[in-house]
């Protein structure tokens, strides 16, 4: 079990994260990867991603086994969240003692190949063959998906900004899932291990995942930055079954001509359920229902479903069509 302790200060600095992870995602896949079970959620992506994997990229199954701890410096800090470029020049940029203390932390539960003792050492040369590694594995099994993960965190994102808004913090740390209990101060998630985060006035950022599965993950050296990694509901109108493609625009847009399907999208600009939509439009719920079908075939919309409620969240390619319409005088 993992628990965490909150106090007054770490209450007030509870923060979620804007978007995915370069770094997380990449490490939460690799290890999913390896795994069994999450059959539905991700057993056709496993058979389109194993035959794609480069042969370097099996470096990568040492350091993040399905089970087991995993170097904290493989998912650091950085600032620029919108590139990975910037997320793998931090990760390059490890002080050797942090290297050496998580490699040696690693290498105390099972048996590390010897290429590691060169990470270990902070050798420029496997920093960098660690960091083109990485790069390649998103490229060739995580980019074509990219849009598909974005969205569906972006929407996950809506559902921890409702349950702030409906119960402030309690609301949102008690509305995570099944896999965690809010016992105030203290936040229970199952966790293979039994750990403690002592979180003293720092706060606490929570960083929804798409690739992380069954449980949240954490950091193990508690003097890091808190972070906590949950797993986003799959539960969604979607199959993860295919990569992403860019719709016919011409198409899609010919779709969307007409005043109730881009308020609809305007609505969902912040989410917005089904019941919501229909009373501020006033249309039927499945005259709803077919507009956001178009929408999210069209790519613009995803749906999150919780607790028997749907909650309808424009992508980012829905908020610059838009941003585009706004400038351009509003929507036909």
């Amino acid at each position: 079990m993992l628990r965490v302790y909150f106090t007054s200060e770490d209450l007030a600095r509870v923060r979620v994260a804007t978007g995915p992870d370069y770094l997380w995602e990449i490490s939460n896949s690799v290890q999913t990867l390896q795994r069994a079970d999450g059959r539905r959620e991700f057993g056709e992506w496993r058979r389109w991603a194993r035959p794609r994997l480069p042969e370097s990229c099996r470096l990568l199954t040492p350091l993040l086994p399905p089970q087991g701890c995993s170097p904290d410096f493989l998912t650091p800090t950085y600032g620029d969240r919108e590139s990975l470029q910037a997320a793998v020049d931090t990760l390059v940029r490890t002080p050797r003692p942090r290297l050496r203390a998580d490699l040696t932390r690693v290498a105390a539960t099972r048996r590390l190949p010897g290429w590691t003792t060169a990470l270990a050492d902070g050798d420029g040369a496997a920093l960098q063959r660690l960091g083109q590694v990485l790069g390649a594995y998103h490229r060739q099994v995580m980019a074509p998906f990219w849009q598909r993960v974005r969205a569906h965190i972006d929407a996950d994102r809506v559902l921890r900004v409702h349950g702030l808004l409906d119960g402030a913090v309690d609301g949102l740390l008690a509305g995570l899932g099944p896999r965690f209990r809010w016992r105030p101060p203290v936040l229970e998630a199952d966790y293979p291990v039994e750990h403690d985060l002592w979180l003293n006035g720092r706060g606490l950022l929570l960083q929804p995942s798409f690739f992380c599965w069954p449980t949240p993950v954490t950091l193990t050296d508690g003097a890091l930055p808190p972070v906590l990694v949950y797993p986003i509901d799959h539960e969604r109108d979607w199959s993860c079954a295919q990569p992403s493609r860019r719709p016919d625009t011409d198409a899609a847009l010919g779709q969307l001509i007409g005043h109730t399907r881009a308020a609809v999208l305007s609505a969902a600009r912040t989410g917005a359920s089904t019941v919501e939509l229909a009373r501020l439009l006033g249309v039927t719920h499945p005259a709803v229902s077919q507009h956001v079908k178009v929408l999210r075939t069209a790519g613009l919309v995803t749906t999150a479903r919780r607790a028997g409620r749907s909650l309808h969240v424009a992508t980012a390619e829905g908020r610059a069509l838009l941003r585009s319409g706004e400038c351009g005088g509003g929507a036909a």
